[in-house]
């Protein structure tokens, strides 16, 4: 599981661990059932304090994108189709803000979805 980490961003690093498994399973790079770093080994090959992919692994096992199996490991949920409705409306929501951000320079919807088909 190759996660890249931006150290300088704002966004924290438990956040970026949760969007980049998120992205992995909606693009199926994350198969269903498949086992996933450990907390301890994510945290060595990011170097970063467990605790932090701790707090990752606990929103997406809250968000029944992962699940933890005591003594097995950690793997991606069986169903992934809710992981792919959530990154959906999350992209659906950010294009929206985009839209009202161009909206507030003067575009009109018009120009807008000119401008996207191309």
């Amino acid at each position: 599981m190759n996660i890249n980490i931006d150290y300088q961003s704002r966004t924290p690093i438990y956040e970026q661990i949760v969007k980049a498994i998120e992205n992995m399973v909606a693009i199926g790079v994350l198969k269903p059932n498949e086992q996933i770093s450990s907390i301890r080994e994510l945290a060595l090959s990011l170097s970063i304090n467990p605790n932090t992919v701790k707090k990752a692994y606990d929103i997406l096992e809250n968000k029944n994108i992962i699940v933890s199996k005591s003594t097995k490991g950690t793997f991606i949920t069986s169903d992934i189709n809710k992981a792919k409705e959530e990154k959906i409306s999350f992209l659906t929501n950010e294009i929206k803000e985009k839209i009202k951000e161009l909206e507030a320079l003067g575009l009109t919807k018009d120009k807008i979805f000119e401008i996207l088909k191309k």
